[in-house]
């Protein structure tokens, strides 16, 4: 056999190989987190809807509902993913990250979360044990501060999804190094799809099990908490 042919072959036997490791690789890794989009509700599934008693705005809407809105009216926006330090604070150039989804939709259910996070920092910096010195421009946009703000400022609950009815819209959920907010969105088995941010966009997906869970909150006693004002947030 000449030189050729063997090298033709050996490229032949290379592609083939590769083929079988992609074909793993997609099976293994990739094909467990590609997950239906199809849509439920939680009246379709037989889960009951938790409605807050708290509608801090008086606008008629329950905080739970408005947190959820807030959430999607921000990613309508198409944020392009981006994180930047801003002298008060607040993204103003259409930029953002996971984090700003937050504050957005506690902002329309009339909360200054920024505020309200500033002054728990400053009443209890011992419980902040990463921060050395505030920083009000840039503590609220970060996901280690908002976990220990949430763990201390809100009702606690499961991070498994062994039933669904503990996972409502609104719910506030934590992931190493990156937070969402529940949709009222469910997939087959009750599960709530996630409004987030990341670098592949702003969007709301079913794709919380794609995570590990490390946090999963609900604001529920909020008349306890300052909810700031609203008047310097853009």
């Amino acid at each position: 056999m000449g030189k050729k042919a063997k090298r033709i072959k050996l490229i032949i036997l290379l592609f083939i190989i590769l083929f079988f490791i992609s074909i793993t690789v997609f099976f293994v890794y990739i094909n467990p987190k590609i997950h239906s989009q199809k849509v439920y509700t939680a009246e379709e599934l037989g889960i009951t809807v938790i409605v807050s008693a708290y509608d801090i705005d008086g606008d008629g809407i329950d905080d739970y509902t408005d947190i959820l809105q807030g959430a999607r009216q921000y990613i309508a926006t198409k944020p392009k993913y981006e994180s930047n330090y801003y002298d008060g604070g607040y993204p103003d150039d259409g930029t953002g990250v996971c984090t700003d989804v937050i504050w957005k939709a506690f902002q329309n259910a009339g909360y200054n979360l920024k505020g309200m996070v500033d002054e728990d920092i400053k009443s209890n910096l011992n419980a902040y044990s990463m921060i050395v010195k505030p920083e009000p421009n840039i503590d609220f946009r970060r996901v280690k501060t908002l976990k220990i703000f949430f763990d201390r400022n809100s009702e606690n609950l499961s991070t498994d999804f062994s039933n669904p009815e503990e996972w409502q819209a609104g719910d506030i959920v934590i992931f190493p190094n990156h937070i969402a907010i529940c949709s009222d969105k469910r997939n087959s088995k009750g599960i709530p799809f996630i409004i987030h941010h990341d670098g592949f966009g702003a969007r709301e997906v079913n794709e919380i099990e794609n995570y590990t869970v490390v946090g999963h909150y609900r604001m529920v006693n909020q008349s306890s908490i300052e909810t700031g004002s609203t008047e310097s947030i853009k």
